[in-house]
């Protein structure tokens, strides 16, 4: 039988641990365990799964995926988490399978048990580097859910023409099909965060070109989002040089049109041009 941690107990680790949750590591720590519930339906974990979580801090999340039967590889780059979470696991989920990993997760390029699903709670500051890069370094992952801040959330999600359309959707569109799952409140985390958060589901899909086109698509649109106001005869000239203009008819692209109009398609059909 698997318990969840509450308000109290996640207080008394952080007191056991010495830890002053910090803005810098973006640590807000979920003391409900109905929102823990609910994230790991919305993921859609079941018995028999791997699942990584990124930052599992005190474990909150980690005993939710526990409980749904999952087998769980935490990556964690507080020392002082990473020792405590096997204890605390041990005490609250006994017959769990959990292994930790004390690394940044930026950096990661190997994980066991090839885990098919992606599960995490990530602060905003790194929310889409480390989502990509695992996207990129592990095809095993064919799905999963984030828990961030909305305005990035809805980033993510965001499809063309949107005002929130950027280089994060175009690039997460490579990879699969994005969308958000609903808000969460503030109030179920601990310290309570000045931003609101969301829940952000993926499923992947097959990417469209290889990895020599992947860069070349990604150095386009960072390019066309950089002066995002400007036409992409323009924007993409530090890219392409003088054939903007030429790359851009070649691809059924209109020089006058704007990064936030292209679909990661249409990015990739200049890239090929």
């Amino acid at each position: 039988m698997t318990s969840l941690l509450g308000p109290a107990q996640v207080r008394d680790l952080a007191d056991l641990l010495d830890l002053q949750p910090t803005k810098k590591l973006g640590q807000n720590f979920v003391i409900d365990a109905n929102t823990v519930r609910r994230i790991v339906k919305s993921a859609g974990v079941t018995a028999g799964e791997t699942v990584v979580e990124v930052g599992p801090g005190l474990g909150s999340l980690t005993l939710g995926l526990l409980e749904a039967g999952a087998s769980v590889v935490a990556v964690e780059i507080d020392r002082r988490l990473a020792t405590q979470l096997p204890i605390t696991v041990a005490e609250m989920a006994p017959d769990a399978t959990l292994t930790v990993i004390t690394e940044d997760a930026l950096r990661i390029d190997a994980l066991p048990g090839d885990p098919t699903v992606f599960v995490a709670n990530l602060p905003y500051n790194v929310s889409v580097p480390v989502l990509l890069h695992f996207l990129e370094h592990f095809p095993s992952i064919d799905r999963g859910l984030v828990m961030v801040q909305a305005e990035v959330g809805e980033r993510v999600a965001a499809g063309p023409g949107s005002k929130v359309y950027g280089a994060p959707s175009v690039k997460s569109a490579w990879y699969g099909s994005f969308s958000t799952a609903g808000k969460v409140s503030r109030q179920v985390f601990w310290p309570v965060p000045n931003v609101d958060s969301i829940l952000v589901r993926f499923e992947r899909h097959e990417q469209p070109g290889t990895e020599a086109e992947r860069l070349a698509t990604f150095a386009l649109v960072d390019a066309a989002f950089q002066q995002r106001r400007k036409m992409l005869r323009q924007a993409l000239v530090p890219v392409l040089g003088d054939s903007a203009v030429a790359r851009l008819d070649a691809a059924g692209v209109a020089p006058t049109a704007r990064g936030e109009e292209l679909t990661v398609a249409q990015f990739l059909a200049i890239a090929r041009a």
